[in-house]
C-alpha cells in the first residue's frame, strides 16, 4: 500500500526528516510514537502532500506509483487521507456540502459524474448511524463552534465517506476525553478492512488500547530508531523516551 526509501525532506530549509524507510501494506494499522520534535507532524504532511515541506531525497509510493509529485489534491483523489492535529473551521459551509464536494470532486477526477443525490443521502445516513453521530451535526457549518471531540468524530466521518486507501490520523487523540477517545476510535475500528491501511500517529498508548496496532515504530530526531509489535508502545509508557534516546545516540 504505502512504502517510504530513505525520505530526507525540510521545512524552510531545516532539516526535519532525516532517512525514513517504511512498509505499510493493506489490511495494517501502524503506530507512529515519539517525543515532540521527532518528525512525527511532518512525516504524515509529506505524506499527504503539504506544500510547504520540501522532498530533499527519497521517494513514496502509494501501491506501486511514485506520487511524490503529485500534489495533495491529486494524492488524496488517489486514497491518501489525513486528518489533522486543529482542522480548520468553515462558516457557512455545512458538514454535508463539504463532504458531498470532496466526495463528487473525486468521482470527477476518476471520470465519472457526480453521486446520485439518493445514493449520497443513504451513504450519509448509514455513515453517521455507524459512528453514532446525530443528524442535526452534518447540518452545521464545519467545525465552527464545535468541541474538539466533535472535530475528530467529524474527520473519522469525512474518512467514512471518502473511503481512503490510505487514512493517516494525527494525533487523533489530542485533547479528547475518554467517552469521545471511545467514539473516535470504535469509528476508525469499523472502518478498517483487508484493503485499506492505517498510520496512527500519537505521542501515547492510551489511543492504542482502542485502536490495536499490527506494528509500533518509534521516531526520532527525523529516524525510524526502533519497531516493534504493540508491545513496544506498552514499553514506550511505562519506560518514556529517555532509553530510546540513549540508544540512537549511541
Amino acid at each position: 500500500m504505502l512504502q517510504i526509501k530513505d525520505l530526507h525532506a525540510s521545512v524552510e530549509e531545516k532539516s526535519i526528516l532525516r532517512g525514513i524507510n517504511l512498509e505499510v501494506k493493506a489490511g495494517e494499522v501502524h503506530a507512529i510514537m515519539g517525543p515532540n520534535g521527532s518528525g512525527k507532524s511532518t512525516l504524515a504532511s509529506v505524506i499527504a502532500g503539504k506544500e510547504e515541506y520540501e522532498v530533499d531525497k527519497g521517494s513514496i509510493f502509494l501501491e506501486g506509483e511514485d506520487i511524490e509529485e503529485l500534489a495533495a489534491e491529486e494524492r488524496a483523489h488517489k486514497g491518501v487521507f489525513l486528518s489533522f492535529q486543529y482542522p480548520v473551521e468553515i462558516p457557512g459551509v455545512s458538514v454535508t456540502n463539504f463532504i458531498k464536494t470532496a466526495i463528487n470532486e473525486t468521482r470527477k477526477a476518476k471520470g465519472l459524474g457526480d453521486m446520485p443525490a439518493k445514493d449520497m443521502l443513504k451513504m450519509i445516513r448509514d455513515k453517521a448511524e455507524m459512528l453514532e453521530i446525530d443528524r442535526k451535526f452534518l447540518s452545521r457549518s464545519l467545525n465552527v463552534g464545535f468541541s474538539g471531540g466533535e472535530k475528530k468524530r467529524n474527520e473519522i466521518f469525512q474518512m467514512a465517506m471518502l473511503e481512503p486507501k490510505l487514512a493517516i490520523l494525527d494525533e487523533t487523540d489530542s485533547g479528547l476525553d475518554i467517552d469521545a477517545l471511545r467514539i473516535v476510535a470504535n469509528g476508525v475500528n469499523k472502518l478498517k478492512s483487508k484493503d485499506n491501511a492505517v498510520v496512527l500517529i500519537t505521542h501515547y498508548q492510551r489511543l492504542l488500547d482502542y485502536i490495536k496496532p499490527d506494528f509500533v515504530h518509534v521516531l526520532y530526531n527525523g529516524r525510524i530508531v526502533k519497531s516493534g509489535g504493540p508491545e513496544l508502545a506498552h514499553e514506550l509508557e511505562e519506560k518514556g523516551y529517555d532509553w530510546i534516546k540513549e540508544e540512537a545516540d549511541a
